[in-house]
């Protein structure tokens, strides 16, 4: 069985976008005022979403 080696002391892209990400996030989170959720999902509003269609109606 082989092993694969281990790239010592290499930052590939990837790596790099992910840390870049992170503290992004973490400056972002600590500038805001209050308490905000970490695990937020962007919503797309052209999907079919039968709450918000039936609110709307609901509306007008």
């Amino acid at each position: 069985m082989k092993k694969k080696k281990k790239a010592k002391g290499r930052i590939t892209i990837e790596d790099y976008i992910k840390a870049v990400k992170k503290a992004d996030r973490d400056n972002e989170l600590s500038q805001s005022a209050g308490w905000k959720r970490t695990t937020e999902i962007h919503k797309n509003k052209k999907a079919y979403d039968r709450k918000r269609d039936k609110k709307d109606l609901e509306k007008g």
